[in-house]
């Protein structure tokens, strides 16, 4: 069973920076391109990030410049450093791949506020 658990979520201020972790379990990690997805609260779900297993990345134009994706192979994360957050950024971040199916994790909330 394909597990991706996400960390690092909370509560900043405009202009400041937070890192998510989303790990991963039961798959090749070498293999999927690994996904972040945000969902702000009425709104629905977004692509924001993805990494391929070459290391190939693609942004979404609200975050180009501000968000990296990377990937630690030896510790089977992947990770979304997150900088100049804004409050339209707030949301549920979500870990996706597709792994012979769609795996996510539970979701981990950033809020962005001042």
């Amino acid at each position: 069973q394909v597990y991706l658990v996400e960390t690092g979520g909370g509560s900043v201020q405009p202009g400041e920076s937070l890192t998510l972790s989303c790990k991963a379990s039961g798959l090749n990690f070498k293999i999927p391109t690994m996904d972040w997805y945000r969902q702000a609260p009425g709104n629905q779900r977004e692509l924001v990030a993805s990494i391929t297993s070459a290391g190939q990345t693609e942004y979404s134009d609200s975050v180009k410049g501000r968000f990296t994706v990377s990937r630690e192979y030896a510790r089977r994360t992947t990770y979304l450093q997150m900088s100049n957050l804004q409050p339209e950024d707030t949301a549920d971040y979500y870990c996706h791949t597709y792994y012979n199916r769609d795996f996510w994790g539970q979701g981990t909330r950033v809020t962005v506020s001042s």
